[in-house]
């Protein structure tokens, strides 16, 4: 297991229990896992505790399994198996040793739960769905207790073994554990610990059509693999007490201990796989890595660094409190990653023509441009620079105050990495559109200032015609327009501006051949990587992973 950079180990509640285990002599080593449900695409949320697992384990020279928990072949499926494995990777991270499934451990899941029937802490309840919900009450009211749950051990057993021959149908029994109907923890009243699916399993093919609950899964699984240390959120913190009253009932030397931090809430989107596959499904966006989704494999699609994810968990820590983080201290980590790290590059998104009169209509200049201001060990890269050229259109205007500093008629302005033109007159469609600027060029200025002394206000991009690259560009933004969407009320809280297409940009020609996920930074617009799925030479595509600045900051305030 690795990471790629070594930082300062950072300090949280975690940390000084394991401190404190450690030199207590309760534990002599360290070992972690995180245990994802194969049943959707990993998010923002789940990197957190990636993180955290993969990242103790390091730090204490341990080991950290990687675990499906693959109870419900109904929902997993393979490919996120697959997914969730190259998101591990991607972050930085390996776990130790071969794989693990809770499926690898249903028979012995299925001897424990005979171990529970036997010592008649289990029953074969037939009540329905329907009415175990009835049975079980209420957060004020007590549960009663099944009138089946006091069958004796010898008929439970035969029950038990008619379930896993499948001679119930689904939602006709289950086997329920048999602690307290009273409990004020819900979670203890007799929970459901195996049910009925006749369902195909990824691991298992066909061999069961009875597979053990969540809750009754995760803490054995956890024993047979020695965790010592089991990180959950904290929706997990009653399930605790289930956790430890089934360890403490059957036959297992390891009893590990839970430990409960705050989930990560991230504003503008959502932390549930569900909600999540709901987008998906019903069509809102273009599938689980769309890159307006929080999850990693959109992120990563968005030009997002595994750094960057990394050091946005690190900054927002590990606690017990639960809060939302503001979607711009997720958008800082990857601005500051990509501020140092990303070359620099131009494109122009909203392209007008500039044609250079003075200049020679049949040259082609070839400029050294370095590849990023402060870091000259990125090097240097050529520019076609020609008579007629492409500017944006906003960086034009006939007339202007002082605090526009790009190029207005009769005044000078810096082609970057180029020379200064003046701007002299102007075409225009019938519709009184700006379609071609006419400038001059001082041909004296290629890396210095006028002869004049009068010094150019602005520096703007450019792109050559004859040799720019017709690229399309995605604008993405947030999802929703709101901090904390309804999943109940998507159509009213989804964006309408979340992905804007831009088909006609121009990009400078060493754009060509970008590799997805290389990061660039276009000068004066913000931070790109080509699609890693629809950008090719012939037809780049580059999507917007975040702008120069926080805009919605400015938005809010």
């Amino acid at each position: 297991m690795s990471q790629p950079d070594t930082e300062v180990r950072p300090s949280n509640f975690i940390r000084n229990i394991i401190d404190g285990d450690l030199a207590s002599g309760k534990h002599t080593s360290v070992h972690t896992r995180f245990p994802p449900e194969p049943n959707g695409y990993l998010h923002i949320g789940h990197a957190k505790s990636i993180c955290l697992n993969f990242g103790i384990a390091q730090d204490y020279q341990g080991k950290c399994n990687l675990r499906f928990d693959d109870t419900n072949p109904v929902k997993e499926d393979m490919e996120y198996v697959e997914s969730i494995k190259r998101d591990v990777q991607w972050l930085g991270f390996h776990w130790d040793g071969e794989i693990c499934y809770s499926s690898d451990y249903f028979d012995k899941l299925y001897d424990f739960a005979v171990e529970l029937i036997n010592k008649g802490l289990a029953y074969v309840d037939e009540l329905s769905p329907d009415e175990i919900r009835e049975y079980r009450g209420t957060l004020k009211e007590p549960g009663k207790n099944s009138p089946y749950r006091d069958r004796p051990v010898a008929e439970n057993l035969a029950l038990f073994e008619k379930m896993k021959q499948g001679e119930f149908a689904e939602g006709t029994a289950c086997l329920r554990a048999k602690i307290d109907m009273a409990s004020s923890f819900i979670v203890m009243r007799d929970p459901v610990i195996y049910r009925i699916k006749f369902a195909h399993h990824h691991q298992t093919g066909d061999k069961w059509c009875i597979y053990p609950m969540y809750d009754f899964t995760h803490c054995i699984s956890d024993a047979l693999e020695g965790i010592t240390h089991s990180l959950c959120t904290l929706e997990f913190q009653d399930n605790r007490r289930l956790y430890d009253w089934v360890l403490d009932n059957i036959t297992i030397p390891c009893h590990p201990r839970q430990y409960e931090f705050s989930r990560l809430n991230l504003e503008y989107t959502m932390m549930s796989k569900r909600k999540l596959q709901q987008l998906v499904v019903d069509g809102h966006v273009s599938g689980w890595d769309d890159p307006r989704m929080p999850t990693i494999s959109g992120l990563r699609r968005r030009g997002y660094t595994p750094g960057a994810v990394r050091e946005f968990c690190k900054r927002i820590g590990v606690t017990k409190m639960e809060n939302t983080v503001e979607m711009g201290m997720l958008e800082a980590c990857i601005r500051d990653d990509l501020n140092q790290n990303a070359p620099r590059a131009m494109a122009v998104l909203d392209p007008v023509k500039l044609v250079l009169e003075n200049y020679p209509e049949e040259k082609v200049e070839m400029l050294q441009a370095p590849n990023h201001p402060s870091d000259e060990s990125m090097g240097t890269r050529e520019l076609p620079f020609s008579r007629e050229i492409f500017i944006e259109a906003e960086d034009f205007r006939e007339e202007a105050n002082k605090k526009f500093k790009r190029l207005v008629l009769g005044k000078k302005v810096r082609l970057r990495n180029a020379y200064v033109v003046t701007a002299n007159r102007v075409e225009k469609d019938e519709a009184g559109k700006v379609t071609t600027i006419y400038c001059s060029v001082d041909l004296d200025t290629l890396g210095t200032d006028p002869a004049d002394g009068v010094k150019p206000k602005g520096v703007i991009q450019w792109v050559s015609a004859s040799r720019a690259v017709k690229a399309e560009i995605r604008l993405y933004d947030r999802l929703f327009n709101v901090p904390n969407p309804n999943v109940g009320e998507l159509e009213e809280t989804l964006n309408p501006d979340s992905l804007t297409v831009i088909k006609d940009a121009v990009v400078e020609p060493s754009l060509a051949n970008a590799e997805p996920e290389n990061a660039y930074q276009f000068e004066r617009t913000g931070y790109f990587c080509a699609d890693v799925k629809d950008s090719t030479p012939e037809h780049p595509v580059f999507n917007r992973t975040v702008g120069l600045r926080d805009s919605w900051a400015k938005i809010a305030d």
